[in-house]
C-alpha cells in the first residue's frame, strides 16, 4: 500500500512540478506560502482583540494553546519517526522551489501545526475560523506545488491536525478550562 501511495505522490509532484504558472503567478504564490510560517496568525490574532476586546482574545489564545502544544509535540514524534524524505531529496531533477522548514517530510508542519490552530479558533469565532481553515490547506498544497512535499504528506498533516485539535480540546475542556475559568468569567 505505500508503494502505491508513494507512486502516486511521485505521479502528482511530477505533474505540478512541470506545470508551473507563470513566473509572476509563482513569486506572488511563495510570497502567500510563507505566511503559513505563522505570520497571518498574528494580524488574525490583532483583529479578534480589536472586534471582540482584549480578554476574549487572551481567551482564544488560552484554548489554542493545548492545541498548538499537542499538535507540535504530535509533529516531531511523526517527522522523527518517518524519516521521509523530501521531493527535491528523492527525485534528482527536482530542487525546493520554496525554503523548507526543516529536513523530513512527513508530515506537512503548515498544514497540521495551522489546522489545529484554525480549528480551534473556528469554534470561537466561526468567522475568522473559517478563513483560517482554508490557509492550511492551500499552503500545503503549494508546498506539493513547490517541491518540498508530497501530496501524502498534506493529507496526513491534514487527518494530524485535527487529531491535534481534538486532543487540545480535551486538554483545554477537562484540564486548563476548570483552572482559569474564573480569570476570564469572573
Amino acid at each position: 500500500m505505500f508503494k502505491k501511495i508513494a507512486a502516486f505522490d511521485e505521479k502528482v509532484s511530477r505533474y505540478l512540478y512541470t506545470h508551473r504558472l507563470s513566473e509572476k503567478a509563482d513569486t506572488w504564490l511563495r510570497r502567500y506560502t510563507r505566511l503559513g510560517d505563522g505570520y497571518v496568525w498574528a494580524l488574525i490574532a490583532i483583529l479578534i482583540g480589536l472586534v471582540k476586546g482584549p480578554m476574549f482574545l487572551a481567551e482564544v489564545l488560552a484554548q489554542v494553546a493545548p492545541s498548538l502544544v499537542a499538535a507540535l509535540a504530535l509533529y516531531w514524534i511523526v517527522k522523527l519517526s518517518s524519516k521521509r524524505r523530501r521531493p527535491f531529496d528523492a527525485i534528482p531533477e527536482f530542487k525546493a522551489l520554496v525554503p523548507p522548514l526543516d529536513k523530513y517530510s512527513f508530515p506537512s508542519g503548515h498544514t497540521m501545526n495551522n489546522l489545529a490552530i484554525a480549528t480551534t479558533v473556528l469554534l470561537a469565532v466561526p468567522v475568522a475560523g473559517a478563513v483560517m481553515m482554508a490557509l492550511p490547506l492551500t499552503w500545503g498544497f503549494l508546498r506539493v506545488y513547490f517541491g518540498v512535499h508530497w501530496l501524502s504528506d498534506v493529507i496526513g498533516g491534514f487527518l494530524l491536525g485535527v487529531v491535534s485539535f481534538a486532543i487540545g480540546q480535551l486538554l483545554w475542556i477537562f484540564a486548563l478550562a476548570p483552572l482559569v475559568s474564573g480569570y476570564f468569567h469572573g
